[in-house]
Order: C-alpha cells, then sequence, then structure tokens
C-alpha cells in the first residue's frame, strides 16, 4: 500500500492482547476511549485507514463491543474531531448527552468525538468512517461546539451518494499521489458536506431549547391525563429523563412542578368561569386524583382555598 493507507487488525495476536492493541489502534486515529468486548472471551477487529490530506477515511470491522469515552476522562482538546459513521452492517446504540440513536445499515450518524459518549454493538458490525478535523469545519464555516449527534438515512439523495463516494475513496486511496490527494480531500468534504448542513441544522432543532419547547407541547397536550409522567414524556421524546430533568432544572425548575402548575392555572380559570361544575369536578378533569390534595395545592399556590375563587376571582401568582 501507498504511504498513509494501513491495515490494523488483531488477527494472530493472543486473545489477552486484542483489547489493548485495538485500544491503540483507536488511539491513532482519533483519541483513547475504554474497550468492552462486554461478555465475549476477547476481540476480533480489523481497521483499514487512509489518510488523504487532512482527512481520515477508515474502513471498520470488529465483533461484539462497547466503545466509550467516558466523562470521568473527558479532557477538552483531546479529541478535536468529528466523526461522521456509515452503518453497512450490524446494528449499533448510540448514547451522548441523553441522546439514543439506534443505528443500522444504511444510517448515517455525525457526532462529536470530544464529547463523553458509548457505542454499544452486540454483535459484528461494519463501518466506513470519515473522521473530521474541528479545525477543518471551522475554516468552512461550521461551529462543532454547537453540533449535536444526528441520524441521517444514507440510503438515498446527498448522503447516498457521499456514502457511495467514501466508500469508493477508501479502495482507491492507495492509487492517489500527494498531488491528487488534497484535492480528492477537498471535493470529497465538500460532497460531505451537503448532508453535514442538514445534519447542523437538525442540531438546530434538537438543542436544549428545542427539547424543552417540545416538552412543555407534549404536557399541554396530555394534562388531563392523570397518568402523565416523566417516564411517558422521556419516551415520547425520544430522550433520557436524566436529560429532560437538566432541560427543566436549567430554566428553574422541574417537570413534576411545571405539570401542577399548569394544571392549577386551568382548573383556577374554569373554577373562575364558573361553568356549574364543582371543585372536585374541575380538579379530576384535570389530572388531580384527590380533591384534598388539589385543595392543598391550589391554596399554597393561589392563597385562596379553591371554592373561594368561584366567588372572588383573583390575579395569579407570576
Amino acid at each position: 500500500m501507498s504511504a498513509g493507507v494501513r491495515s490494523l487488525t488483531t488477527s494472530g495476536l493472543a486473545p489477552k492482547q486484542r483489547i489493548a492493541y485495538w485500544t491503540h489502534a483507536l488511539a491513532e486515529l482519533c483519541g483513547r476511549f475504554d474497550i468492552d468486548p462486554l461478555d465475549a472471551p476477547s476481540l476480533d477487529g480489523q481497521i483499514d485507514c487512509a489518510t488523504i490530506s487532512r482527512l481520515k477515511l477508515c474502513r471498520i470491522e470488529v465483533s461484539r463491543h462497547r466503545v466509550a469515552l467516558p466523562s470521568a476522562r473527558h479532557r477538552a482538546g483531546e479529541h478535536p474531531f468529528i466523526k461522521i459513521l456509515f452503518q453497512t452492517h450490524g446494528t449499533s446504540r448510540f448514547e451522548q448527552q441523553g441522546q439514543r440513536i439506534d443505528l443500522g445499515p444504511g444510517d448515517c450518524l455525525a457526532y462529536d468525538v470530544s464529547a463523553p459518549h458509548s457505542i454499544v454493538s452486540e454483535s459484528l458490525t461494519r463501518h466506513d468512517v470519515v473522521i473530521v478535523p474541528e479545525a477543518l469545519l471551522q475554516e468552512r464555516g461550521f461551529h462543532p461546539g454547537r453540533m449535536t449527534a444526528c441520524k441521517l438515512s444514507a440510503r438515498s439523495g446527498a448522503a447516498r451518494i457521499a456514502r457511495d463516494v467514501v466508500h469508493s475513496a477508501i479502495g482507491e486511496a492507495s492509487t492517489l499521489t500527494a498531488s491528487t490527494a488534497p484535492g480528492v480531500a477537498d471535493t470529497l468534504l465538500d460532497l460531505l458536506l451537503v448532508p453535514f448542513r442538514q445534519i447542523a441544522n437538525a442540531a438546530d432543532r434538537s438543542g436544549p431549547a428545542a427539547l424543552h419547547l417540545r416538552a412543555q407541547a407534549f404536557i399541554h397536550e396530555h394534562l388531563r391525563d392523570p397518568d402523565l409522567s416523566i417516564d411517558r414524556i422521556s419516551a415520547a421524546l425520544g430522550c433520557t429523563k436524566r436529560y429532560l430533568h437538566m432541560v427543566f432544572s436549567e430554566r428553574g425548575t422541574t417537570i413534576s412542578d411545571y405539570i401542577w402548575q399548569m394544571r392549577l392555572r386551568n382548573c383556577h380559570q374554569e373554577l373562575t368561569a364558573y361553568r356549574g361544575a364543582t371543585v372536585t369536578d374541575v380538579a379530576f378533569a384535570w389530572g388531580f386524583s384527590s380533591s384534598s390534595h388539589f385543595s392543598r395545592l391550589f391554596k399554597k399556590h393561589f392563597g385562596v382555598a379553591p371554592s373561594a375563587v368561584c366567588r372572588t376571582p383573583i390575579a395569579l401568582k407570576s
């Protein structure tokens, strides 16, 4: 093979040596990670890696395992790369910052390697991967620090074209010369940035502020349901409970408090309007299962008993 193209494999190594070898191989590509073969006795893997100008293109095949950058070992600036991964075989589960993304053949994932994350593959997987230095994206007007992980389908459209070109580039990398490699890398990156712009836009729509708005909308839609809970909300929005708690706590409240406040406000509006319903009717209609519990919360929030507002409308607390 020509300079810049290598094959790294665990084949021929003793089982006890393979984890250390794989850890070292990944460290050379984009930083050190924790490797766990799960309950397998060892790990089998091969990486065909081509360096084309400042891009690293890899074809990775590896057995059942988990790779992770834990928060305890996260160091700013240690993994300054964005990884664009095209899954070609098997399934994987990616987690980062409260997001969980399931991947199968034909999926494309782009994510910030520097942020704590993990990828679990329960069986053999194959990926075509492009490792892009953050500085190279910044030169082209992208800001990786604002990016959250995002999945696209590479089964059609621009992402499909990018996937096919990446696959071909890995196979043809050994034929490139020092004079042709930079032009190929620039062209390849321009092509990758077409779906990558979609990923960046999706990241803007899937950040904490957008999730907060989506959570509020879901809560308002199901506010009358007495079974409304953090479990249901997180499942519906596709995020972890921990991340959802964080999004609300950063805005000075909890999910539970927000739900009760919205229910109380709606109850207050109905009782003030007085359409003939009893206090208990209104409370139960808005998700309360106990009239005494409702009365205590109502008095604590508005300063008067719910029965009083039927006769004397009061101003809501901000």
